[in-house]
């Protein structure tokens, strides 16, 4: 019987499946940001989930990466690093940010994806056509 049970863990092993947003639809899309809260957001901002457990994307001024470690629908962002330029957003894009962090569930559906937290806070993102 001992035997049996390293082929049993290896089988099992190699059942799993990528429980971040990319095994969930979020992959080989472009997610460009529509509001926060209700409200249109003025600016430009995107997510982007490149690979497992991968974030990256492009706030109002800076492209930034994290990475994503809570299993779907958990969302959570850890180790966020983003080039320093300066622009005339730079307000909306630390109102991106400050939100980016806060979210702890996400939703997709289809075309739609939700970032969401306990306090009704929430994002709202679509993918872009064509990518």
């Amino acid at each position: 019987m001992k035997y049996f049970i390293p082929a049993l863990f290896l089988g099992l092993a190699a059942c799993q499946t990528d429980e971040t947003l990319t095994g969930y639809g979020a992959a080989d899309k472009t997610w460009s940001l529509r509001s926060i809260d209700g409200a249109t957001y003025p600016a430009s901002a995107t997510l982007m989930f490149p690979a497992e457990g991968s974030v990256s994307g492009k706030a109002p001024c800076n492209s930034f990466s994290a990475e994503q470690t809570s299993p779907y629908p958990w969302f959570s962002l850890s180790a966020l690093r983003a080039t320093r330029a300066a622009c005339a957003d730079l307000d909306q894009e630390q109102v991106f940010f400050t939100a980016l962090k806060s979210m702890t569930l996400v939703e997709i559906a289809g075309d739609v994806l939700i970032l969401s937290n306990d306090q009704g806070g929430e994002m709202v993102f679509t993918a872009q056509s064509g990518g």
